[in-house]
């Protein structure tokens, strides 16, 4: 009967102890495709990255478009002589 009890108190032990380590170390997890976070991931550090502009190469597009209107014009003019 001691062992009985005894037996049954280390699969009661063992059977609380796998889930609450799990809960308990709060690591993220990616399931289905998300990310899940910890358990503590309202005290964690907030990561900023302030938005760039949205297209790049607005100087270079801007000397191509100046270089068009410049063969364009170029062009008229020697149309019209």
């Amino acid at each position: 009967m001691r062992n009985a009890k005894k037996k049954h108190l280390w699969t009661l032990i063992v059977a609380c102890l796998g889930p609450a380590t799990t809960v308990l170390t709060g690591c993220q997890v990616d399931y289905a495709g998300q990310t899940l976070p910890s358990p503590w991931y309202l005290t964690d550090d907030i990561q900023y990255y302030a938005p760039g502009p949205g297209f790049k190469l607005a100087r270079e597009a801007a000397a191509m478009q100046e270089q068009k209107a410049a063969v364009i014009c170029e062009q008229q003019a020697a149309l019209g002589n």
